[in-house]
């Protein structure tokens, strides 16, 4: 057997052992003894030298050391370890420094082993020109040519609702001609349609005068920023304008714009205006994937709003992920403000950055709405999920029941048990299999108490787990990873008797559940479990418990139905059980015994029994 290595805190050990770290590459295991403890990027490549993964640490050694340990929780992380044949380092200042080279790296190389927000889509921006009388227009491309871009905006709507928005209340060129002053004053230009029509206040025949251009590109500039007051101002000063030339049309035509203006701000306005240059990340996450949202806050009103899905890859924390997350929005929407809100602390510091955790008022108000706004985006993704990519919503929820169950497998096959009877009378216990999370209705089973006399829900259910996993141990069949008992500890605690006897505790997990809190209920643990009501996996428990429950019931009902048919037949002397289950399958019910001829009677029980049942129901 080949020396292996492991290691233990910061130091190394060679033992025998049947390790993937068996055969380690010379050249990586003394990388690893000689690491630096400062902070920087790590690279690991495999045989064929393709980059497998880029990692940031603020402790090198540390955080290269945590994935050569022998106790990796992660399958895909062991997978990935395995691979690794070199090993690649870069010291930097900081970790922020180590964070912004390993996210340059993982967009230049996008190695397998990394979450990456793949989104690689141009996003519009609101451009004002830099010209003579300058257009205010959306574009999806920046040139360095003097112009201001403010954005992007994540979607096309909201951005071209502002546009409209400022040209319903300011009148502003939309023309693409050289309004240099020299040009109009050689007079070449002619006042077009948008003139007429009062979409244009005909600048290219000095019917407009730059100043006063000017001041409304002013408060163009502060309403796309989030502020109105200049808008406002410039509005009111029209309106008195007009006022005092008695031009009251004119003055109704500025106030509606004044109203147009305000109906917006109040759309837009989230918190109080103090709250100015702020970035804001909510999120939300599962087993495989997070979602961040993002928001940019100026003069309390949201300017921009961005949601995007980072896949999990190698078991990253939610931390790990926010960082990233932080990192590429900030770059991607050109963010330099110097307040960002977060829902929960990091060890990340970012040069002339505060990061925030709001416990209350308004920036808490603003941040659980960023986070409203994550988890509907992931309700939206599930269901398309669910539509389009069924195995990966299936794979999603059994990671997560294995989490929230403390399993060590997936509960890839579950088995729900119930029993059902009216005072021990008619007693049946039903078996329900759902397999990833459905019904497998084939693989039902009801059973019928033989060793249980009267109404005893503990022994019933004893037998009942003997019976089925007896016979399942005797037949070779594989047994399921979850056991779920309809009710609380002392129906569970007989199921537990029943698997101690076959040798199987401990080798499935099982669980009760009982109705009234929906607790969760572990063997040899008095504590319940209670998992959030919004939960998939309690609704798939709840599932698996409602089935069992209607399935037992409905057995329980044709029993008794059934015991109730026969009861009359069986006071017939001569007739068996036998002629009575030919009968009713044959008629379907006593009535139309009945009512049947002396030869319908015949043809399905024979002469001589016919002639019993003709002669009991017809005495005269």
């Amino acid at each position: 057997m080949a020396d292996c290595i492991f290691i233990f805190g910061d130091y190394f050990s060679l033992s025998k052992s049947n390790s993937y770290f068996c055969n380690m590459n010379p050249d990586l295991e003394l990388q690893l003894k000689t690491l630096p403890s400062e902070p920087g990027v790590y690279r690991y490549y495999d045989k064929k030298d393709q980059l497998l993964y880029v990692g940031k640490a603020k402790n090198l050694k540390k955080r290269v050391l945590s994935y050569f340990n022998k106790n990796l929780s992660g399958y895909r992380t062991r997978i990935m370890v395995g691979k690794i044949h070199r090993l690649e380092t870069t010291i930097v200042p900081s970790e922020y420094d180590a964070l912004l080279l390993e996210n340059n790296l993982i967009k230049e190389h996008q190695p397998f082993y990394n979450v990456m927000l793949k989104d690689d889509k141009s996003y519009p921006w609101i451009c004002i020109k830099n010209e003579d009388f300058p257009r205010v227009f959306l574009t999806r491309t920046k040139i360095k040519d003097g112009s201001e871009y403010f954005g992007p905006y994540a979607k096309v709507r909201p951005a071209k609702v502002l546009l409209d928005t400022i040209k319903h209340i300011y009148k502003i060129r939309t023309c693409n001609l050289n309004l240099a002053p020299a040009k109009i004053a050689e007079g070449k230009y002619r006042v077009c349609l948008e003139y007429h029509i009062k979409n244009c206040a005909g600048p290219c025949e000095m019917l407009e005068m730059k100043e006063e251009y000017d001041e409304k590109i002013a408060a163009i500039r502060g309403i796309i920023k989030g502020d109105f007051r200049q808008a406002k101002e410039y509005l009111v000063a029209q309106m008195g304008k007009f006022a005092e030339k008695l031009e009251f049309e004119n003055a109704q035509m500025v106030k509606e714009r004044m109203d147009i203006l305000e109906n917006y701000q109040h759309k837009h306005t989230v918190v109080n205006a103090t709250i100015n240059d702020v970035d804001v990340f909510g999120m939300t996450s599962d087993e495989t994937a997070a979602y961040v949202n993002y928001f940019k806050i100026q003069n309390g009103n949201i300017i921009q709003s961005y949601t995007t899905e980072i896949r999990k890859i190698l078991e990253e924390t939610d931390e790990d992920i926010l960082e990233e997350a932080m990192i590429e929005i900030r770059q991607k929407f050109s963010s330099d403000s110097r307040e960002v809100l977060i829902p929960f602390h990091l060890s990340l510091e970012i040069p002339n950055v505060k990061l925030i955790v709001p416990k209350v008022g308004d920036k808490k108000r603003i941040l659980e709405l960023s986070e409203k706004n994550a988890k509907e985006y992931r309700l939206e993704k599930l269901k398309a999920v669910q539509i389009v990519d069924p195995e990966r919503h299936t794979n999603r929820i059994m990671a997560e029941m294995q989490r929230l169950l403390r399993m060590p497998t997936e509960p890839r096959h579950i088995e729900g048990f119930d029993n059902s009877n009216i005072q021990g009378t008619n007693p049946v216990s039903a078996c329900v299999v759902f397999k990833d999370g459905k019904p497998s209705k084939n693989d039902y089973r009801i059973f019928h108490p033989k060793t249980v006399v009267g109404p005893d829900d503990y022994k019933t259910m004893e037998e009942v787990i003997y019976r089925r996993y007896r016979r399942m141990l005797d037949e070779g069949e594989p047994l399921p990873q979850l056991i779920l008992i309809d009710g609380g500890k002392g129906q569970l605690s007989s199921a537990v008797k029943s698997l101690k006897l076959l040798g199987i505790y401990g080798k499935i997990t099982i669980i009760g559940i009982a109705k009234r809190l929906e607790e969760i209920y572990f063997p040899e643990d008095s504590i319940p479990l209670y998992i959030d009501k919004k939960s998939e996996t309690l609704k798939i428990l709840q599932r698996v418990r409602d089935e069992s429950h209607r399935f037992g019931v409905k057995h329980h009902r044709t029993r008794r139905k059934n015991s109730t048919i026969k009861s009359e037949l069986e006071e017939i002397p001569g007739i068996g059980e036998k002629a009575i289950e030919l009968l009713l399958s044959k008629l379907k019910s006593v009535k139309r015994v009945k009512e049947s001829s002396r030869e319908t009677l015949e043809e399905i029980i024979g002469k001589n029994r016919a002639r019993l049942v003709w002669e009991y129901f017809n005495p005269n």
